[in-house]
């Protein structure tokens, strides 16, 4: 009896376990069965709310696409209409213009096109001839400059000191020299004046040099524009200048002496001459 109270309590308890591992896997089985549908309900509202916002965002993108070629083609209108007008505006202005050429233009072509074209390179034309009367004015202008410009007075000479003069220029005839003792040419004028009197430049130039000539003694020369050059000599001092200085008319250049070996025996006195491209001149010619 004991032994077999013992099966069925062992029977009974093996059911038992049977029963509650059964149960618990149709438990586990029941929850998964139910996890698993709210996750594939939720995926497919997700997918429905993704679908519906792609489907919102290409109506708007559909939409934008069809305001902006709206926009474009309603811009270009306005634009072609302004065209229009303006073309229309500025044919009428050159038509009244010239009325005479738009009707030679009409009876021949008979179209608006032709008579705006014509009109259009009758105005150029014209343009085209202003610019160059206006260049030709410029370029005239501005030669007419260059050529003042160009354009040197000679100067105008002063006498370097005051005195009479003693012995004139004579470059094609002969004056007789005391110091010498016989006839012999003269190529500047002798200006009588005392010893130490102030010699001063004839006109603006520059000191080319500074000698003692075995002639005529302790020389100035200054080099004037145009090709002009005086020359002072028989002089006591010049050291009131250098060589290569710029100096103005009247200003101090030296003094009168008695150095000029070639006219030792006349009383003292400034010789002086005026080149013009080397060549002697006349200096009473151009003294004021």
């Amino acid at each position: 009896m004991r032994r077999e109270r013992r099966r069925f309590e062992r029977n009974d308890t093996d059911i038992k376990r049977v029963l509650y591992t059964a149960g618990g896997i149709l438990f586990i089985s029941i929850i998964t069965f139910i996890a698993m549908f709210l996750l594939n309900s939720n995926n497919s509202q997700e997918e429905q709310r993704l679908a519906m916002f792609n489907t919102e965002m290409m109506e708007g993108s559909n939409t934008n696409s069809s305001v902006e070629e709206t926009s474009t083609q309603t811009g270009r209108t306005v634009n072609e209409m302004l065209n229009e007008v303006t073309n229309n505006v500025a044919t009428n202005e050159l038509a009244d213009g010239d009325s005479n050429e738009s009707n030679t233009n009409n009876t021949d072509s008979g179209s608006d096109k032709t008579k705006y074209a014509v009109n259009t390179s009758n105005v150029e034309g014209k343009k085209v001839e202003e610019n160059t009367d206006s260049s030709n004015s410029t370029k005239a202008s501005e030669s007419t400059k260059k050529d003042e410009e160009a354009t040197v007075k000679d100067p105008e000479f002063k006498m370097p000191v005051e005195g009479e003069i003693m012995r004139e220029y004579a470059k094609d005839n002969l004056v007789y020299s005391a110091t010498l003792d016989e006839w012999v040419t003269h190529n500047g004028i002798d200006i009588a004046a005392e010893k130490t009197t102030v010699v001063k430049a004839s006109a603006d130039g520059t000191v080319k040099s500074i000698k003692n000539d075995p002639r005529y003694g302790l020389t100035i020369v200054i080099e004037h524009v145009n090709g002009f050059t005086t020359v002072y000599s028989n002089l006591l001092t010049a050291e009131f200048v250098e060589e290569g200085e710029t100096v103005e008319q009247g200003e101090t250049i030296g003094t009168v002496g008695n150095t000029a070996t070639f006219e030792i025996a006349d009383e003292a006195h400034l010789h002086l001459e005026i080149l013009k491209d080397n060549e002697n001149l006349d200096p009473e010619l151009y003294l004021k």
